[in-house]
């Protein structure tokens, strides 16, 4: 079968490889059909291997050469024994964190997204998202209703990352919610916050075609590039009291945009870093004591999120494809959608690789 393996930094190779063994028990063998491409993936392909293993991942035995891709979502082709849940024929969205299902601290108590021994699919797994088929857990296959797309199943992880964060930054009903960083994550965050109820909506970024595609997506939203305006001056300036929004939620792994954050959330406001920085960032810590401010990371998401993510998609409560800019196939996914997702211009926001042409 076709794959897009990673080699190394800049190093992305269409290969022919062999095709999934049979399902062992407890395991599903799924036909993909979409899968996206992920910041993490940009960032692997850009100066990696970074979460992708030199050597033989510690859990799952996975190293080089990895097919990538972890946001994906296909058609149940085999089933192992013991494997309950779903049947050939099923549509599913795959949950990507790989992990014991026991024996570990946090497994043990339900938080299998902070195992100490986390492997990914499509990153420290065998197999990924990025080729015709796949191999998984049972327990990474969760069967979506006849009224989700295939599409709309490749778009619940990425989701679900945007749903944690917010329930990590406690967004209610009525609530003034910013998000710095108006990339895929961040515009899913902003989706997230308006199903949860928030009234008032404010992004910065430093590109201003991102910043129209925001408005294009949720036409409220207020818009801000920190080149041209103070992001908390502006929030506090159309916030209750000019006192600033009860949540911020930094998606961008950037320190200026987490110094924005603390700097436009009001007294007691919750500030949640879902970003990946890649080293420290200092932040005036006085502030945040006078300011009684909350600060929460926010990493991945609980494995249970899936049905309820599902749920919100397939309603339309939180219309994730309205973030896709554009759809490609796997033979132009290194020219058409890694390059083009790096170009500055960030004319693109989601692509989508179609693993059916």
């Amino acid at each position: 079968m076709r794959a897009l393996r990673f080699h190394a930094a800049k190093d992305l190779r269409l290969e022919n490889i062999a095709e999934p063994n049979k399902p062992g028990p407890g395991q599903v063998l799924v036909r993909n059909r979409f899968v996206g491409i992920c910041g993490t993936d940009l960032h692997e392909y850009s100066y990696g291997p970074i979460f992708i293993p030199t050597e033989p991942h510690p859990f799952t035995g996975a190293h080089g050469p990895q097919v990538l891709g972890h946001e994906f979502g296909g058609v149940v082709e085999a089933i192992g024994e013991g494997v309950t849940s779903v049947k050939v024929g099923d549509r599913v969205s795959i949950q990507p964190l790989v992990m014991p299902r026991k024996g570990d601290y946090f497994a043990d108590r339900g938080l299998f997204h902070l195992s100490t021994q986390l492997a990914l699919v499509g990153l420290s797994w065998e197999g990924g998202g990025m080729a015709e088929a796949a191999l998984v857990n049972e327990y990474n296959v969760q069967k979506i209703p006849d009224e989700m797309t295939d599409e709309e199943a490749a778009l619940v992880e990425p989701t679900a990352v945007a749903v944690y964060a917010c329930d990590r930054g406690g967004v209610t009903a009525g609530n003034s919610v910013l998000v710095t960083g108006a990339g895929p994550i961040g515009m899913l965050t902003l989706l997230a916050a308006r199903a949860a109820g928030a009234a008032q909506l404010f992004v910065s970024d430093l590109n201003d075609a991102r910043l129209e595609l925001a408005k294009s997506i949720l036409p409220d939203v207020i818009t801000i590039n920190p080149r041209r305006d103070n992001v908390g001056d502006v929030v506090r300036s159309l916030t209750e009291g000019n006192v600033g929004c009860d949540v911020a939620i930094e998606c961008v792994g950037n320190e200026h945009a987490l110094k924005a954050c603390v700097d436009a959330a009001r007294k007691q406001g919750v500030v949640v870093q879902t970003g990946l920085h890649p080293h420290e960032n200092p932040i005036d810590w006085f502030q945040v004591t006078f300011r009684d401010l909350e600060i929460k990371g926010s990493w991945a998401y609980p494995t249970h999120y899936w049905p309820r993510v599902i749920r919100l998609i397939a309603s339309g409560l939180l219309p994730a494809t309205k973030i896709v800019t554009k759809r490609i196939t796997l033979d132009t996914a290194v020219k058409e959608g890694f390059d083009v997702l790096l170009d500055p211009a960030g004319t693109q926001l989601k692509i989508l690789i179609d693993l059916s042409k």
